[in-house]
């Protein structure tokens, strides 16, 4: 018999989809480590408390080759060439140098007057007086242009990367997601193909190149790259932004503290994380080995699902956890993960975060919600969270 799903241990009156924090924390109360059932994934050990799993992300038994799994049979039928987030050391630290120098401090510093750009032209095509979905018209398009931009995809071919990527992180169908990954196979294969006959100085140029060095990428590993590149790069960052504004609207005295004082926006943001952060659960590790969390014994090949939507909601960390406060001291939250799987573009996703919210409020000083909160919908998905859209209103549009 499967163990019950994150659904079914909900307290009475909550609803997981919603807000699983109620959830996370009832079972907190009682272990930090639980068997649950994640429907498409079969069983899991889920870890609740941050430091429980902080110490997961950089244990060593813990393998994110899927090929530790006891139930694994294949790398299934939607899979994209082959990532980092499905390697361990030392085939993970090869593939991870080869695009680090791309995500260092002075890179993402110098892309921030084009972030910039961006987002005050995209706040340009709203009407100065209206209403729209800040998902759709600013969150989504905004870190969609940046990483098409960094790796080279043509701007008309952007939004045909949202479709699919969309179908793999949360899928409608089986078919449908296997209709999406084998078209964005395609298209990558395609785009490949381009930059190996006429490079340019674009990311998926240079990564082309360094294909052809002896410790360099295989096709397997390139489309893989390109495939997590491309999602991680954006999909994160939309449901930063949108999250994000969502809690500022929702929590009126936040708000007005952080229009009153700019200063606390680079804290606001990492709040924003830390609260309701975009990324539920780090990638599925695999024990390689019989291992304990928290007194609970894991078998070898057993999966293991690691919160840090929960272990950043931890009360032995975080004074009153549940409360969003943009003054908090925060930056211990898990929100990018810990160890040699840290989000590498988690430094571009701050400044795409801050530029992106401190445009928004500064240019649409009465920034306000057009729909109930209880009516907002979030896209259904195992590890990421986000909204579905977020309808905001306006009666004035300041200029850039």
């Amino acid at each position: 018999m499967p163990a019950p799903t994150l659904d079914q241990l909900a307290p009475t009156g909550t609803d997981f989809s919603a807000d699983p924090y109620p959830v996370y924390a009832a079972l907190r109360e009682k272990g930090r480590v639980h068997r649950v059932h994640i429907p498409g994934s079969g069983d899991v050990w889920l870890v609740l408390g941050r430091d429980e799993v902080r110490a997961a992300l950089t244990d060593p038994r813990l393998r994110n080759d899927i090929r530790h799994s006891a139930t694994w049979e294949s790398d299934g039928g939607n899979a994209i060439g082959l990532n980092m987030l499905q390697t361990d050391a030392p085939q993970h630290t090869r593939l991870r140098a080869l695009v680090a120098r791309e995500f260092t401090a002075g890179r993402i510093e110098a892309m921030r007057p084009r972030v910039q750009q961006i987002a005050d032209g995209l706040l340009d095509a709203l009407p100065p007086v209206g209403a729209t979905d800040l998902v759709a018209d600013y969150a989504l398009p905004l870190p969609l242009t940046v990483i098409c931009e960094l790796l080279g995809v043509p701007v008309g071919d952007q939004y045909l990367f949202h479709t699919w990527s969309t179908e793999l992180v949360a899928p409608s169908s089986p078919a449908a997601a296997g209709a999406a990954a084998g078209e964005m196979s395609t298209y990558f294969a395609a785009l490949i193909a381009a930059k190996a006959g006429d490079p340019g100085p674009d990311l998926m140029s240079a990564l082309v190149r360094a294909s052809a060095a002896p410790d360099g990428l295989s096709p397997e590993e390139l489309l893989g790259m390109a495939f997590l590149l491309l999602v991680a790069g954006h999909e994160t960052t939309v449901n930063l932004i949108s999250g994000g504004v969502l809690n500022l609207l929702r929590h009126p005295d936040q708000l007005a503290a952080l229009r009153a004082d700019p200063g606390l926006l680079d804290g606001a943001v990492e709040e924003m994380l830390r609260h309701d952060g975009p990324v539920t659960a780090a990638a599925f590790r695999f024990a390689a080995e019989p291992v304990a969390i928290a007194g609970v014994r894991i078998a070898a090949g057993d999966s293991v699902m690691l919160s840090l939507a929960a272990a950043s909601r931890d009360p032995e960390h975080f004074s009153d956890p549940d409360r969003f406060n943009i003054r908090r001291t925060a930056r211990c939250h898990l929100a990018f993960g810990h160890g040699i799987h840290h989000c590498l573009g988690a430094p571009l996703a701050r400044v795409e975060g801050r530029i992106a919210v401190e445009t928004l409020l500064r240019r649409l000083p009465d920034l306000a919600l057009a729909v109930e909160p209880d009516s907002l919908v979030r896209r259904p998905g195992t590890m990421l969270r986000g909204l579905a859209g977020l309808p905001v209103r306006w009666s004035r549009r300041l200029p850039a």
